[in-house]
């Protein structure tokens, strides 16, 4: 049976992504932060010709809004805000705005393009790494990156439970799939309280828990 669609002030809203997608994740917390309903399209592989029909990117997610389709997680994350600006992503003051685009762009730019499925499964078929120097690669980004990150927390002027404020904003949203898959790689993160802090403050809200890998309809079944 098919689906009834979801509309949001007239607009169609359709995620294409896969329940361990992080960069859709970011995407299902910021349109749970914002209270929208959307209808969740599983994609088994981005590489089918299926869904390259739909996205020449080839790369996951992709929101649709009523037949078009935009890709790239930050690209939909500022239009979210630009159609939805209440409640923002984004705290009311220009110098902390601008430290969530930085925050947010250092996991989303920086670190999340190297250490991603294709990468490496690159570095697997094509340099013929092992498990072992794979999951070597990964920690040492995920450090360099982490090791930035909380500096910048540090540097706060004050102790938000948030990142940058008492509310989540999108640097939340896009740290909160990065631990998780830094956990999923047994990377250690005892030297990153502040962050595993704000991670665990944000997996408390109903917003972030409903957009977890283990809530999403193609999430593998225990049995």
């Amino acid at each position: 049976m098919a689906k009834r669609p979801v509309t949001f002030r007239g607009m169609r809203l359709r995620l294409y992504t896969r329940y361990q997608n992080s960069a859709g994740q970011r995407i299902r917390i910021l349109l749970n932060l914002k209270g929208l309903n959307y209808d969740y399209v599983p994609v088994p592989s981005p590489s089918s010709p299926h869904y390259r029909s739909l996205n020449p990117q080839a790369l996951m997610p992709a929101l649709e809004i009523d037949g078009h389709l935009v890709a790239q997680s930050m690209a939909i994350a500022e239009l979210l805000e630009e159609l939805v600006p209440d409640p923002s992503m984004f705290p009311p003051d220009p110098m902390l705005r601008a430290d969530v685009r930085s925050f947010s762009h250092l996991i989303s730019s920086d670190l999340h393009p190297i250490n991603n499925n294709r990468v490496r499964r690159y570095l697997r078929e094509a340099v013929g790494a092992n498990d072992a120097k794979i999951a070597s690669w990964y920690a040492h980004w995920v450090d360099k990156a982490f090791e930035s990150l909380e500096a910048q927390l540090e540097r706060r002027s004050e102790p938000f439970r948030f990142c940058f404020g008492d509310a989540p904003t999108l640097a939340d949203a896009c740290l909160v799939p990065q631990v998780a898959n830094a956990r999923r790689f047994h990377c250690d993160l005892t030297q990153y309280p502040l962050l595993t802090a704000i991670d665990r403050e944000c997996r408390n809200l109903d917003a972030f828990a409903r957009a977890a890998p283990e809530r999403q309809p193609d999430f593998p079944s225990a049995g």
